[in-house]
């Protein structure tokens, strides 16, 4: 694999910067513009389980569960094209629909999958925590909707209930984007099983936590941002973000921070 040297030197302390995220977000830029097709077709799939997830979500229980489920299980499959997008312009090879598709579909085989499975079980308990803290503070009448919901959540237990899920919440996704930072990119590209992959990632985030959590906090405010024009902006945030996911995790590799 073609990989861009990182700004650092490999080494014992092999460690990213500041510098290698604004190199893999230009990079990731660079992609998005040279095969746009590419990423506003898996942006797209995003922006259409989101907008059905929104339509749906009007006291239809069975497909509202559906879609919710379908984000986390359909998401590496959509990482993995940006990354093969990626992959073939950094090695100069041609594009085709045929040819990025046909990695996507091959993976099914291999160990994404079972990224996917990890991903949908952190969300299913995620929800279901999420669930028990809102019934602990609020009571279960006011889980099953019988009160006015935006008067409950400006009352001193409604507002420390926020608080609370914001607190958990953040400290869950920020382990979630942990095992996944480089996981799902070195999946592609090694022949590894996923606990490998997710533990090489944990241990770029604990050796690189400043650099690391900028990159989360990134990702985390660029997708708040795309989501507000009626999911919009994600049809160019979630491209970006996703070649340059894989940029990123070459310039990992290239400086030794993964070995």
């Amino acid at each position: 694999m073609t990989v861009i040297p990182a700004t650092t030197e490999r080494g014992a302390a092999a460690r990213l910067e500041a510098a290698d995220l604004g190199a893999a977000l230009r990079a990731g830029l660079a992609d998005f513009r040279a095969a746009p097709l590419f990423g506003l077709f898996f942006s797209g799939v995003y922006v259409v389980l989101g907008l059905a997830l929104v339509q749906l979500g009007a006291g239809l229980l069975t497909w509202t569960l559906t879609m919710t489920l379908a984000f986390p299980l359909a998401a590496p499959f959509l990482a993995v094209g940006l990354y093969e997008v990626s992959r073939r312009r950094a090695r100069g090879e041609a594009l085709s629909w045929r040819g990025v598709l046909g990695v996507v579909w091959a993976e099914r085989t291999r160990q994404i999958p079972w990224a996917g499975a990890v991903i949908l079980i952190y969300v299913l308990f995620w929800s279901f925590l999420a669930h028990m803290l809102f019934a602990l503070f609020m009571g279960p009448s006011v889980l099953m909707g019988r009160h006015d919901a935006l008067a409950t959540y400006l009352t001193g237990d409604g507002l420390t209930m926020l608080a609370v899920e914001a607190a958990v919440g953040a400290v869950l996704a920020y382990l979630l984007f942990a095992l996944t930072a480089v996981s799902l990119p070195m999946l592609l590209d090694r022949e590894v099983d996923f606990v490998t992959a997710m533990r090489a990632s944990l241990g770029l985030v604990r050796t690189n936590p400043g650099v690391m959590t900028l990159w989360a906090a990134i990702i985390a405010g660029a997708t708040l941002l795309a989501l507000l024009p009626a999911f919009l902006g994600l049809f160019v945030v979630l491209p970006v973000l996703g070649h340059a996911s894989w940029h990123l995790y070459g310039r990992a590799r290239a400086a030794g921070a993964l070995d």
